[in-house]
């Protein structure tokens, strides 16, 4: 069995998440900048056994798209055209920023570590897999 990452994509940065390879456990790898997500996926993935991607699904409170599935939808085609063999599919995202928030403010960190934009997006991506795979 291989594992499956989560991906909180965003314009500037994403933040990964990978499950152990029993894919019972989902931890962070990390944040990295948008234009650097491609180069990391390749190495992870060669080093790796990968099953599935899951990407966060931004949507409005509606249901509808937002702005970013664009951006998405161009990444996820390139990844795919590199890697046709692995599995991709989609999770709502909604309100995992301000889960992870929460769960930052309650970690009893310090307040800038609080601050640090990077740790919400690691574990935004952490929660998108955690739903995915039913963990919560």
């Amino acid at each position: 069995m291989g594992r499956v990452l989560g991906v909180d994509f965003g314009t500037k940065k994403c933040g990964v998440s990978a499950t152990d390879s029993l894919q019972i456990i989902v931890s962070p790898l990390g944040t990295y900048p948008t234009v650097d997500l491609l180069p990391f996926l390749k190495e992870y993935i060669e080093n790796e056994p990968i099953e599935k991607i899951v990407f966060g699904r931004p949507t409005h409170k509606d249901g509808a798209s937002t702005y970013l599935q664009d951006h998405i939808d161009i990444f996820v085609a390139q990844l795919a055209a590199l890697f046709p063999a692995i599995a991709i599919d989609y999770q709502d995202e909604r309100m995992t920023s301000v889960q992870a928030k929460n769960i930052i403010l309650q970690s009893g960190l310090k307040k800038s570590k609080r601050r640090d934009k990077n740790l919400v997006d690691k574990i935004s991506a952490v929660l998108i897999l955690q739903k995915y795979l039913g963990h919560i």
